[in-house]
């Protein structure tokens, strides 16, 4: 059921990997949707060519969210914004700090400042948050009969090759749990920062001025369209990205490092949820499965659906700072408010990432081993 008085609907970053599944989904419903989209060189290339597979009946606008003059002609002419538009890349924060600041702060504080300082109609504000905000996810000690919110592992830890956590109390195992939305956060990246500045100024906002506003948790996002040739993307398209170059999945750690992998078309369909449903308004919501899968199983289906058996995962053992051990989704408060159910199942979506890749792939650069350098030259990574 479309949303009340909610006709045109401005998707920042919508010419992006989620952003314009999200278009495709919100143009199916019956929504006009105009696209503010600066095409970033590190996901749609030097040329900065709009990707073939835009809606063409979607207004699409060449332009950033730092542009004030821009931007308050755009949020003029729509009814609601869902704010994609972000630099991605964990990692890649840690050195790129100003970028990563000025693109995801500046930009959704120049979104606030328009909304708030100018005349515009906009009933919903929709943001994108993230999974990295909570740090480490949540975990419980069977022996403590507690549930314990571990910091980032240290390095004398890592270097030892202990790569799980240990309760801080007794010294025994911990086990991961489905992390909720009241677990505490800790940031560990630049990155995960600008995320949370964004969720919070954004319900701040919201709140102040009554703009019923929604930030969705996303946890690991993946599928078609991803920029398989962007290194600081996610690892389904890192992997893909060193399979389809003939080169086998690089892994941290072990390999036995979990996450909570989502396909991008659930992904548009919670975006549409939470443009409809009020009941959802002012809160942060996980979007996820809720389901883990270790780091090294997701790296051995796709050699599988790649038809590379000779591709073994290169588990390297080394670690970088920053990473976390477990984190994967506990989506309750989503079924509940939301309604939300993801449709697509693993074993689909990383067979849909496939075909796509094998098609659009072909001319694909792999950068991770450039990307994989300039972390150890920063000393970010072993």
């Amino acid at each position: 059921m479309k949303a009340k008085d909610i006709e045109k609907v401005l998707v920042t970053g919508g010419a992006g990997f989620i952003g314009s599944h999200t278009t495709d989904l919100l143009m199916e419903h019956g929504y006009q949707v105009t696209i503010l989209d600066n095409l970033e060189p590190q996901v749609h290339g030097q040329e900065r060519k709009p990707p073939e597979y835009i809606n063409k009946n979607a207004v699409l606008i060449y332009g950033n969210v730092l542009d004030r003059e821009l931007l308050t002609k755009t949020i003029r002419e729509v009814d609601a914004i869902i704010h994609l538009a972000a630099m991605v890349g964990v990692g890649q924060s840690m050195y790129q700090i100003e970028r990563y600041v000025d693109a995801n702060t500046r930009g959704t504080s120049n979104i606030l400042d328009v909304l708030i300082n100018t005349e515009n109609n906009i009933k919903k504000l929709v943001v994108a948050s993230s999974m990295s905000i909570y740090g480490e996810g949540k975990y419980h000690c069977k022996k403590c009969s507690s549930n314990v919110y571990p910091g980032l592992r240290n390095e004398a830890q890592l270097g030892k090759k202990q790569w799980d956590h240990f309760c801080p109390t007794c010294g025994y195992p911990l086990t991961s749990l489905p992390t909720d939305e009241e677990k505490p956060l800790l940031s560990t990246s630049i990155y995960a920062m600008t995320k949370r500045h964004q969720e919070e100024m954004c319900l701040l906002i919201g709140k102040a001025y009554s703009i019923p506003t929604v930030a969705l948790r996303y946890f690991n996002i993946y599928g078609s369209r991803q920029a398989l040739s962007n290194p600081y993307t996610g690892c389904a398209a890192i992997f893909t990205s060193r399979i389809l170059n003939d080169k086998p999945p690089y892994i941290f750690e072990d390999g036995n490092q979990t996450r909570d992998f989502i396909h991008v078309k659930d992904v548009a369909q919670a975006n549409l949820s939470a443009l409809e449903h009020n009941n959802a308004d002012y809160q942060t919501i996980n979007i996820g499965t809720g389901k883990s899968l270790s780091i090294k199983n997701l790296a051995e289906t796709l050699t599988k659906l790649y038809d590379k058996p000779n591709l073994q995962p290169s588990i390297s053992n080394e670690y970088r700072k920053g990473d976390i051990r477990h984190c994967y989704a506990d989506i309750s408060k989503a079924q509940k408010l939301l309604d939300f159910k993801p449709n697509v199942t693993l074993e689909d979506g990383l067979t849909e990432l496939a075909e796509w890749a094998k098609t659009h792939g072909w001319n694909v650069t792999d950068l991770f081993e450039k990307a994989l350098k300039e972390l150890k030259e920063k000393h970010l990574a072993t």
